[in-house]
């Protein structure tokens, strides 16, 4: 059995009776709500653990966010994994060419001169996906 998050999530999905699709789709606003209300939820889990743990509930809530947002992929016929494939390559980016890192006071690592953006909208291109298609 496959451990990707990817293949557990539609296996789930094709069990009980949940969209899946193949490729890049717009769903109904109806739909749409309903996983962006199930995400929300999660991560409003992962923020009230997030501090003062236990945490092997932090590792539950981390997991269960991620579990819903593949799910929320696959419901959109999205290849999560290659969008991920993609933002890291940009994130990446951030790295200047002689390996310094700009970070703003709080630690976040920053754009530098040399940040390319996703291009995310080729991904699901590759995917399959026409801009301005719909459910």
């Amino acid at each position: 059995m496959s451990s990707s998050p990817a293949d557990l999530v539609r296996e789930f999905h094709l069990a009980f009776g949940l969209d899946v699709r193949g490729t890049p789709t717009e769903v109904s606003t109806t739909l749409a709500a309903h996983r962006g209300e199930l995400l929300a939820e999660e991560a409003a889990e992962v923020a009230e653990v997030s501090v003062d743990g236990p945490l092997d509930r932090l590792a539950h809530e981390l997991a269960d966010v991620v579990y819903v947002a593949y799910g929320t992929a696959l419901v959109h016929g999205i290849d999560l994994d290659a969008v991920i494939a993609e933002i890291h390559r940009s994130n990446m980016t951030k790295l200047g060419p002689d390996g310094r890192v700009a970070r703003r006071a709080d630690g976040k690592v920053l754009k530098g001169e040399h940040y390319e953006a996703p291009d995310v909208s080729a991904v699901l291109r590759r995917q399959g996906w026409t801009p301005g298609g719909s459910a």
